[in-house]
């Protein structure tokens, strides 16, 4: 069998998009800095390796490299080398973890030394030391995520730093590229598709930037002076709203501000409609895991802003972006934190039908919530005890589950529990498992198909830790929905009854 490429995820722009970078001038500095994001894929029969040395400026070589292995190991032992690497590579992932006052490491010239992050010495040097936190000023170090002797954790997550790390890593990577020609080294990487997307909006960024915004004054009485762009989508965009406490002006209440914008040839009527759905959606859900929703205001230029609760950590999408893949721990916590708010949207009738990366955002002590529910439906109303089935396609290609394509009506609530699972395979792996989950369309996909009926089973799933977990994950992405597990089902499983969440991701602050 021939394993494919997983890869993760997205943040506030959608991931359906790919692009390919390329040039003499930097691209030892983008390879330098991609080895310290380790993007993870599988290559042949082999299990996940975590780390390479560089030996060639070009991407191809450096990716063909970190992707091949150099052993026969059993995928359970490739998982438990990962996993070590995991744990030791954290510490040189400063600006990812955003936290403490450890210095975030920039780009140098390709002659000179290699990173701390590429650095094979470094990493290992650093294993048998935890406790060498009271370098740099006698500082301590504060990493991403940390775990504790009895098995509890906590999350440390700045949304700031990790923007930061990502525009100092763009900054030489977009100007004038060429496009390489291994596109099938990039083609599933969350890296490809950030870029592209960046690229298409950045001037849309800066033009935003400068009209700034245009708020009533009873927006901002209630809830303050709208400012810097934390987000922006085909919706609109996403500030932070900062409202001073009147009884202490060195306090103030954050307040994220959606601002709609009406869609070409949208009709004033179908605009409201469509707004006014989504926020009566959103705002009647209550739950730790699920953003909480305030206001649906308008602006002086007419458009409606939805004001609701600021995350501070970002969101899923950045998070492993930055990170390159995420801890076995750290993506346990937040996949069950997704579950749990599943299960309570479906169990309320609303389906979302839109998750993904982008849609998860992170406070900074590592609570998720859902959001944007502009996909939204109602299946079920509260006096209904069946649900409605719905048809049409939505969301971004590599969430969107199979039978979206194939058939005329289907149950939403089962094309939430494959984005779930798509998700999870994001964090653990760092890619897209595939672009479009079509056997006649996607390789990728094909060879998951075949993978499922193949004693040696499908190999991105295979490296994850322990049976009970491939085993809802295999559940979780059935290509037959009547056969898919639900959201009650896999919180009642082994596996995710086990997963301990921390105190945040339990009380949603």
């Amino acid at each position: 069998m021939t394993p494919q490429s997983p890869s993760p995820v997205p943040s506030t722009v959608s991931s359906t998009a790919t692009s390919h970078i390329s040039s003499d001038h930097g691209e030892r500095q983008v390879t330098q800095a991609l080895a310290g994001m380790h993007l993870s894929a599988l290559n042949g029969d082999a299990a996940l390796p975590h780390s390479a040395k560089p030996a060639k400026p070009t991407m191809a070589n450096r990716i063909s490299r970190m992707f091949s292995s150099t052993g026969k190991s059993t995928p359970r032992e490739a998982e438990s080398s990962r996993e070590l690497s995991d744990s030791s590579s954290d510490g040189g992932k400063s600006s990812a973890n955003g936290a403490g006052k450890q210095s975030r490491p920039t780009s140098k010239p390709p002659s000179r030394a290699p990173s701390r992050q590429t650095s094979t010495k470094d990493v290992n040097e650093k294993r048998p030391k935890p406790a060498d936190k009271n370098q740099k000023e006698g500082s301590i170090l504060q990493k991403r995520f940390e775990t504790f002797p009895d098995n509890s954790h906590c999350h440390h997550l700045k949304s700031t730093r990790r923007q930061e790390k990502l525009t100092d890593l763009l900054r030489d990577m977009l100007g004038g590229r060429k496009k390489d020609d291994h596109a099938e080294d990039q083609q599933l990487s969350l890296m490809s598709t950030w870029i592209d997307q960046f690229k298409s909006e950045r001037d849309k960024l800066a033009a935003d930037k400068k009209g700034g915004p245009n708020a009533t004054q009873s927006l901002v009485d209630k809830y303050g002076k709208c400012q810097e762009i934390v987000g922006r989508g085909a919706f609109g965009i996403v500030r932070i709203s900062h409202k001073v406490d009147p009884k202490d002006s060195k306090v103030e209440q954050l307040y994220a501000v959606k601002e709609f914008r009406r869609r070409p040839q949208e009709t004033s009527k179908k605009y409201q409609k469509r707004l006014t759905s989504e926020f009566c959606i959103s705002s009647s859900l209550r739950h730790p895991n699920i953003i909480h929703t305030l206001d649906l205001l308008q602006d002086a230029k007419g458009d409606y802003c939805e004001v609701m609760e600021y995350c501070a950590g970002g969101d899923l999408y950045t998070l492993v972006l930055a990170a390159g893949k995420l801890e076995v721990a750290e993506a346990d916590c937040l996949f069950k934190q997704l579950m749990r708010g599943v299960e309570y949207m479906h169990e309320m009738g609303v389906a979302h039908r839109d998750l993904k990366p982008e849609n998860l955002l992170l406070t900074t002590h590592g609570a998720l919530k859902i959001t944007d529910f502009g996909n939204g439906e109602c299946f079920r109303m509260a006096w209904e005890k069946e649900a409605h089935m719905t048809a049409g396609l939505c969301g971004s290609a590599p969430y969107i589950a199979p039978e979206e394509y194939t058939d005329k009506e289907f149950d939403p609530r089962a094309v939430d529990i494959w984005a779930c699972g798509v998700i999870y395979m994001a964090m653990r792996t760092g890619r897209h498992l595939w672009k479009l989950a079509r056997k006649d369309e996607d390789d990728f996909y094909k060879r998951y198909l075949e993978g499922r009926k193949h004693e040696d089973g499908y190999a991105p799933i295979e490296t994850l830790h322990r049976a009970r977990c491939r085993n809802v994950v295999y559940s979780i992405l059935d290509p037959n929905p009547s056969r898919r597990i639900n959201s009650s089902q896999i919180l009642k499983s082994e596996w995710v009854r086990e997963i301990k969440l921390c105190q945040a991701g339990e009380e949603g602050f």
